[in-house]
């Protein structure tokens, strides 16, 4: 059904958060559309119906609302080519008027109507816009910016205060221009993320190559990435190796190596190699589409301190409305007040009571800091989240694949059999453990990679894998096994040595014949660099209780634990168990974070106050069920997380206070009669410009 499309579109020029819920409602009331919600976070409208790009900017030409269609990917649209002159012409043409105005005024010794004259046409040209708006709202009860805006300029123009109507107009334009330049500044992290995807690629099908949009291009496909070039889909090297720069992605700002069956993400830029790469992911599937969807919805999600702010303005609107018409009837009639004097403070006081910078104060800061992050390789799922992080007393950590990489490496060769060389053992295990697919086998053919083992001349017969115990092949006529020492019979040599790696939470695996074991090898899940820095970091940041949790043995977890500086640790625990442990912290200390991979440990993660997924490039349910990801598994982001969400809640703070203390400081003026227009719309607009700069600043944290 046509009336059940669902259509998304880009805007520009959406200025302020009333302007979207008046554009949203606008478009609502359009023919055709079932129903529309705008993003103000993300500049973003999704219409479900049929409706025409015209239409859409006719419900946002109150507030100069540019569309155009998400799909669309032409970069140079022609409202993106608007110029200046053509944008603002009537606020240019109404400041030449009042410049015109005061020079015949104060120069000329012209005659007396001429200046009123002046000003009356900028009122005219300047406010003609603001006026249409005003009246509008005004019919319909919507005390808006504009209808206050409105009231008071012609209320002004009545009273004879020409000059001071015709330059509130135009302070109010200037207030509007810099408000909708500074909103813009802070979506620019989520279009930097759009405009880092490719738009085409060069791809080779039925062995034929061609450049085609993204859009078109199937799973399977063939894509060839040459030196320097981005990459445009998701997908696995099967050709080639290079160095790839994932920093768009992943927030890495060191390129990582490229090789065959390694994976690779749209938005990454290809450095020194040629690369053909087999397309996995249609375009709008792709981790960096997957990235941009979370980032536009937690910009559009409002965080409690908005919530509250957004409850206090429909309280707060009314109020001034009735206060200033409290301002113009109480002083003449029970104090012999001027009727003039008294109507002019009660439309400064509409101006001045505007509620802009108090409603923009908390949006502005949630979408640049949820900005931030997405540029640092952090996705926050909203600004309820944003907010808890910076609350947390406690977080607790999985271990394997969180704390640690979360794969065996190979940290011992011990030779058992003086008469047999290390290298020929290696490439014999090698060349065996080159058939088996456990993780273990995957550890020791890259470590002999790593040493430089060939294995190419090394031929395996028979080869059989023995499950649960490891695997066995003939080489050269004799039969090896690699495995468990279930594999082999007892010795007292074989077994002091392994005794002494299992004292380190070291893995052991034999290599041998039926009759005798040649060599020991231990791994260890290594722990990641950034661990311990990271753990000694957020106890600093004053998290009283860093924990880990893991279904490990305790030896294993206490080693672990005590070289990353964890203060407690919980072993041997299954998935209810971890659930429990979280229940337990948040009892005791209150608000907890829980740390893991997204998928074994769901449970914890669900129930703790801020759920957090490592290991999630490309893994599509830790995107969709954790409130934070950590795209390139980098926990020293977590500190930069911390950091960045007490700065937002430190600013909406300031900016709330600032707001409500400079309007109040404003109101105060009306009592010694002090209060003019001039001193209100730059009040009003000082106020909005400050909160919105303040908030854009949380783009800087670092």
């Amino acid at each position: 059904m046509a009336d059940k499309e669902i259509h998304h579109y880009r805007l520009t020029g959406l200025s302020c958060t009333s302007c979207s819920a008046k554009f949203e409602k606008n478009v609502q009331a359009i023919e055709g559309v079932s129903a529309a919600k705008v993003n103000y976070g993300a500049a973003k409208l999704t219409v479900t119906g049929h409706v025409s790009v015209a239409e859409l900017e006719q419900a946002g030409a109150f507030d100069n609302i540019k569309v155009r269609p998400e799909q669309d990917t032409n970069s140079d649209t022609p409202h993106r080519q608007t110029s200046f002159w053509r944008e603002n012409r009537s606020q240019l043409i109404a400041a030449v008027l009042i410049i015109l105005a005061f020079i015949s005024q104060w120069c000329l010794g012209e005659p007396r109507f001429l200046s009123p004259i002046l000003f009356v046409m900028a009122i005219l040209v300047g406010g003609y816009a603001l006026f249409i708006e005003g009246i509008q709202d005004l019919i319909k009860f919507e005390f808006s910016m504009a209808t206050l805006m409105t009231i008071a300029i012609i209320g002004a123009t009545l009273i004879g205060d020409f000059a001071e109507g015709a330059v509130v107009v135009i302070l109010f334009a200037i207030s509007e221009m810099l408000e909708r330049y500074a909103a813009e500044r802070a979506r620019q992290s989520i279009s930097t993320l759009v405009n880092v995807a490719s738009k085409v690629a060069t791809i080779r099908r039925n062995d034929f190559e061609q450049t085609i949009a993204v859009q078109d291009i199937q799973i399977n496909d063939v894509m060839l990435i040459k030196p320097g070039q981005k990459i445009a889909m998701d997908g696995v090297v099967i050709k080639g190796d290079s160095t790839v720069n994932q920093a768009a992605i992943t927030g890495e700002s060191l390129p990582v190596d490229k090789r065959i069956s390694d994976e690779v993400f749209a938005g990454t830029l290809n450095e020194t190699g040629y690369l053909e790469v087999q397309v996995t992911k249609r375009a709008a599937d792709t981790t960096l589409a997957k990235i941009i969807q979370l980032v536009e919805a937690a910009q559009g999600e409002r965080a409690p301190a908005q919530a509250f702010v957004d409850k206090f303005a429909k309280i707060y609107t009314p109020f001034i409305i009735l206060l200033a018409t409290l301002i113009v009837i109480v002083p003449p009639l029970f104090f012999g007040g001027d009727w003039q004097r008294w109507f002019y403070q009660g439309l400064s006081v509409l101006v001045v009571g505007c509620p802009c910078s108090l409603v923009i104060s908390t949006p502005v800061s949630i979408v640049s800091a949820i900005g931030n992050a997405a540029r640092h390789g952090v996705l926050i799922k909203g600004g309820i989240y944003l907010e808890e992080i910076g609350k947390l007393q406690a977080i607790a950590f999985d271990k394997t694949g969180t704390l640690t990489e979360g794969k065996p490496t190979v940290t011992d060769f011990v030779v058992v059999d003086e008469r047999y060389n290390e290298p020929d053992l290696l490439q014999k295990i090698s060349a065996l453990e080159s058939y088996a697919q456990h993780p273990l086998a995957s550890a020791i053919v890259e470590e002999n990679k790593r040493r430089g083992i060939d294995i190419i001349q090394t031929s395996i017969e028979n080869f059989q894998s023995i499950i649960g115990r490891g695997v066995q092949g003939d080489i050269s006529g004799t039969t090896y096994l690699i495995g468990s020492p279930t594999l082999f019979s007892s010795n007292s040599k074989i077994t002091t040595i392994a005794q002494a790696f299992h004292e380190q939470s070291k893995t052991v695996i034999y290599f041998g014949t039926s009759e005798q074991i040649l060599a020991v090898i231990a791994m260890q899940d290594s722990v990641r660099q950034t661990s311990q820095q990271t753990i000694q970091e957020l106890q600093s940041l004053g998290i009283q209780e860093t924990v880990m949790l893991t279904g490990d043995n305790q030896a294993t977890a206490n080693q672990i634990a005590k070289e990353v500086g964890v203060s407690s640790v919980k072993a041997n625990l299954m998935p209810a168990d971890k659930l429990q442990e979280i229940q337990n912290l948040q009892t005791t200390l209150g608000r907890v974070a829980m740390i893991g991979d997204g998928v074994n440990d769901a449970p914890a993660l669900a129930i703790a106050n801020v759920g957090i997924a490592m290991g999630v490039v490309g893994t599509d349910t830790a995107l969709e069920t954790a409130d934070v990801t950590l795209i390139g598994d980098d926990l020293s982001k977590l500190p930069f997380l911390i950091r960045l969400s007490r700065s937002t809640l430190r600013t909406i703070k300031q900016n709330i206070t600032f707001s409500l203390v400079l309007k109040v400081i404003a109101l105060l003026l009306v009592i010694p009669g002090w209060l003019t227009l001039w001193i209100a719309i730059l009040a009003d607009m000082g106020a909005t410009i400050i909160v919105t700069l303040n908030g854009i600043r949380l783009l800087r944290v670092k």
